[in-house]
C-alpha cells in the first residue's frame, strides 16, 4: 500500500507508520510538529511538513502521490485544555479535518481512516459501551471529534467517500525503541513512570469520589501496537465496508488507583500519590465494547493485561530517560 499519514510524527501515527513500513508499504508523513520533533518521525518515511489547513499544498501532495488511503490522526487532543480552550479545538480539529476532506475530495482520494474518541460517549449509561450507545460529549474535545464523524456521514453519502471512524479508549505502551513522548505529557502512565524514574516527586489523582468502586475514574487501555493493528485491518476492509465505526479498547477497565498499584509492581518504586478536585468534563467509566472490530475486522487485542502495557510503557521509558 501507498499511505498519507497525518500527524505522523506523533506517538499513534508514528507507531502505525513503523509496522506499515516494517511490513513493506510505503508511508508518507504530512506533520506541522506542532506537538512533536522531526526526529520523532519514522525513519523510513517521507516527510512533509504541512499544517491539513493549507488545503492547496495539501491537494498537491495527495495529487503527487495517489495514495490507497489517508490516516487522519492530526489534532489536539487533551480533554482538560478543550474545557478551557475549545475554540482551538474546534478549529484544529473539526474545521482542519474539512479542509483535509475537501482537498480529498478535490483529489479523488476516497479512503480514509479517522482517529476518533471514546470521548464521542461522554458519560455511559451502562459499560462497556457498544457503539450504537448514545453520542453525547462532556467536553469539547470529544465535541470536536464527534462533528467531523458528522461530516464523514455526510461525505460518505453525498460523495462516496470511503471510511472507518475508529473510537479510542486510553493508549498506552510502545514498540522497541518507539513510545509515549507527549510535551508537555498530560497522559496517565506516563506520567506515573515519570515518579518512578524520580522527574516528578508524585502523581495526581483527579477526583476519588466517583461512582466507581475505589473513587478513581475507570478507563479502559490498549496498547499502541494492538491499536496500530486495528487500523490497517480498517484500511484494508473499506475495501468491502465503505463505512464503518467500531470502538478499539481491550474490554477491560482500569481504575486510576489500579493502575498505579500496577505501576508500583512493575517498576519497584513506591510512586507517592496526591489527591486533586476532579477536572471538569472526566466521565467516572469508559470501557469499550469491541466486539464489532473483532467480528468485522479480524482484529484481537495481544495485550489485554495492564501488566503487560505497563511494561512495555516502562521498558521504554528507560531507554527515553537515559538518551536525555
Amino acid at each position: 500500500m501507498n499511505v498519507l499519514i497525518t500527524g505522523g510524527a506523533g506517538y499513534v501515527g508514528g507507531t502505525v507508520a513503523t509496522i506499515l513500513m516494517q511490513a513493506g508499504h510505503k508511508v508518507t508523513v504530512l506533520d506541522n510538529l506542532c506537538h512533536s520533533k522531526r526526529n520523532e518521525v519514522p525513519a523510513g518515511a517521507e516527510f512533509v511538513e504541512l499544517d491539513i489547513a493549507d488545503r492547496p499544498n495539501v491537494e498537491s501532495l495527495l495529487r503527487e502521490l495517489k495514495p490507497d488511503g489517508v490516516f487522519h490522526f492530526a489534532a489536539l487532543i487533551e480533554a482538560g485544555e478543550s474545557m478551557q480552550k475549545p475554540e482551538i479545538y474546534f478549529r484544529n480539529n473539526t474545521a482542519y479535518t474539512l479542509a483535509l476532506l475537501e482537498a480529498m475530495h478535490a483529489t479523488g482520494t476516497n479512503n480514509l481512516v479517522f482517529s476518533s474518541t471514546a470521548a464521542v460517549y461522554g458519560e455511559p449509561k451502562s459499560t462497556p459501551i457498544p457503539e450504537t450507545a448514545d453520542l453525547a460529549p462532556t467536553n469539547a474535545y470529544g465535541e470536536s471529534k464527534l462533528l467531523v464523524e458528522h461530516m464523514l456521514r455526510w461525505f460518505h453519502r453525498i460523495h462516496g467517500l470511503r471510511y472507518a471512524a475508529l473510537r479510542y479508549f486510553n493508549v498506552a505502551g510502545s514498540l522497541p525503541g518507539r513510545g509515549e513522548a507527549h510535551e508537555p505529557e498530560s497522559h496517565l502512565i506516563p506520567l506515573i513512570l515519570d515518579v518512578a524514574l524520580g522527574r516528578r516527586d508524585k502523581i495526581f489523582m483527579y477526583g476519588d469520589d466517583y461512582d466507581t468502586p475505589d473513587g478513581t475514574c475507570i478507563r479502559d487501555y490498549i496498547h499502541v501496537a494492538d491499536l496500530a493493528d486495528a487500523h490497517i485491518l480498517a484500511l484494508k476492509g473499506l475495501e468491502k465496508t465503505p463505512q464503518m465505526i467500531y470502538n478499539l479498547g481491550n474490554g477491560s477497565g482500569f481504575s486510576v488507583k489500579e493502575v498505579i498499584e500496577g505501576a508500583r509492581r512493575i517498576t519497584g518504586h513506591a510512586i507517592p500519590a496526591e489527591i486533586k478536585p476532579r477536572r471538569a468534563g472526566d466521565p467516572a467509566r469508559l470501557v469499550a465494547s469491541s466486539e464489532l472490530a473483532k467480528a468485522n475486522l479480524g482484529w484481537q487485542p495481544k495485550f489485554s493485561d495492564i501488566d503487560s502495557i505497563l511494561q512495555s510503557a516502562w521498558d521504554w521509558q528507560q531507554i527515553r530517560y537515559q538518551q536525555r
